[in-house]
């Protein structure tokens, strides 16, 4: 005689009527409510017998990254399942341990680097690269790279032949294609220096753009003109300058500093102490692989970072112990997914083909790896990537709120603080710059601007 008693916790109709009704009032769209149904009928199997409104915050989390780490449930999939399971615990059921949880940075974890990073674009030639952007894109410029597919492919060639940074490219290849809008459909070589300077004209009269913008995008035109259709502008006609404004960056003192940190948990505290202890940006902290710290010389390894320039930067002592747990976590979770037939990483440039093996090693692997895996739109290779930026970025602006400071704080904050603190216990500005990967020490000087004391001790008068 088989056992009566349920394997698992069975919703009852009154709670899905009600869960039903949430939906409705979280604007969740009609052909959408079924899957959300089933994402969550598929969380309750997986609790077992448990009551739903018992489980601990850390018991959710186990659950929902078990299923992060199915290869079957694609990444919006995923993020569906955290929405549905959100929606019941928090607002129907009123679960203690979901009520305080961090939802959004959860369903981060699920989040790849988009189809076009530097990584994995550079991967793909660039006719395939354009082609996806004219499927996937809108409006104008959409229809510009369709009617002039020859020319982008010959510019994003040049500048990949050039060893460019992808998001020059991208730029570049945006501004050309913007260029030939405005040359409404006249070939650009028939157009020269004179529909140049009426372009970065409109820019600043129409557009009211930055000097910064403007110099983007004449350096766009220039290369354009002169490395792909091998016509020099020559000197240009005196056109519309924006005007460059000096902005000195927010600095946080120590105590505020402290104060941010002590607001951020997890993977977040850990990526965030690393910006303020080492100097760098973003994405060089999110796509450091265990093979880049170096616990025996104290001192973490840059690799191809902005300009394609390597660089040692220092191993705060303060965290070691938890990168090297880190280091132990990511050991297991490669582990595992090696077991489960996975385990493959995506590898810079042209260094899978020549290190074959290399892609499944522990020393490739990210230091701070993703949630799930994620599957490859070109290749159709199921990989973990890095974590996705913006988890990063909105703790670190929730954290600054908490906190109580009223300083526009985000994550390239941390690497101002680092630069200006150096500079105040009297480190050398050389140093500084070197550090901080900087190609001309007149950017590193912008942080004299931000001491109190540009050069020499300044008092205030109305102090003396």
């Amino acid at each position: 005689m088989s056992d009566p008693t349920p394997r698992h916790r069975v919703l009852s109709g009154r709670e899905l009527e009600s869960y039903l009704q949430l939906l409705v009032s979280e604007s969740i769209p009609l052909k959408s409510r079924p899957y959300y149904v089933a994402r969550l009928k598929q969380f309750v199997a997986a609790a077992g017998a448990r009551e739903p409104e018992t489980l601990p915050e850390q018991d959710i989390v186990e659950l929902l990254t078990a299923f992060g780490q199915r290869d079957d449930l694609q990444d919006w999939q995923f993020g569906q399942m955290v929405d549905a399971v959100r929606i019941y615990l928090v607002r129907l059921i009123g679960s203690p341990g979901a009520t305080s949880m961090d939802w959004q940075s959860l369903r981060d974890l699920s989040r790849a680097p988009a189809p076009d990073c530097g990584l994995s674009a550079r991967g793909s030639r660039p006719e395939v690269l354009l082609r996806e952007r004219v499927e996937n894109g809108t409006g104008g410029l959409s229809d510009v790279r369709r009617e002039h597919e020859e020319l982008i492919v010959r510019v994003v060639t040049e500048i990949r032949a050039r060893g460019y940074a992808y998001r020059t490219e991208q730029v570049y290849e945006q501004w050309v294609c913007r260029y030939l809008v405005h040359c409404k459909g006249v070939s650009p070589e028939k157009m020269g220096a004179e529909a140049v300077t009426g372009f970065l004209n409109e820019l600043v009269v129409s557009g009211n753009v930055s000097a910064s913008t403007q110099n983007q995008a004449l350096n766009a035109l220039v290369f354009l003109y002169r490395r792909v259709l091998q016509m020099p502008l020559g000197r240009l006609d005196e056109f519309a300058r924006s005007k460059r404004k000096k902005v000195v960056p927010v600095v946080l003192s120590r105590s505020e500093v402290k104060r941010v940190l002590a607001e951020l948990s997890g993977w977040q505290l850990q990526v965030a102490s690393l910006l303020y202890g080492t100097g760098m940006r973003m994405t060089e902290a999110l796509t450091l692989r265990v093979k880049d710290v170096d616990f025996e010389y104290g001192r973490i390894h840059v690799c191809q970072a902005k300009g394609k320039k390597d660089r040692y930067v220092p191993l705060p002592k303060q965290l070691v112990d938890g990168l090297k747990t880190r280091i132990g976590s990511v050991g297991e979770l490669h582990e595992q997914d090696l077991a489960a037939g996975y385990g493959e990483v995506l590898l810079p440039e042209a260094l899978a083909r020549k290190y074959p093996t290399a892609a499944r090693e522990l020393r490739w692997q990210f230091l701070f790896p993703s949630g799930r895996l994620s599957v490859d739109q070109r290749s159709g290779a199921i990989r973990r990537h890095h974590l996705h930026e913006s988890g990063l970025q909105r703790a670190v602006k929730e954290a600054a709120r908490r906190s109580g400071i009223v300083k526009r704080i985000g994550c390239h904050t941390f690497r101002h603080c680092f630069a200006t603190h150096l500079l105040e216990t009297n480190h050398d500005i050389r140093t500084v710059q070197e550090l901080l990967g900087h190609a001309d020490v007149s950017t590193t000087m912008i942080y004299t601007h931000v001491l109190n004391r540009p050069g020499i001790s300044v008092a205030s008068p109305l102090d003396l």
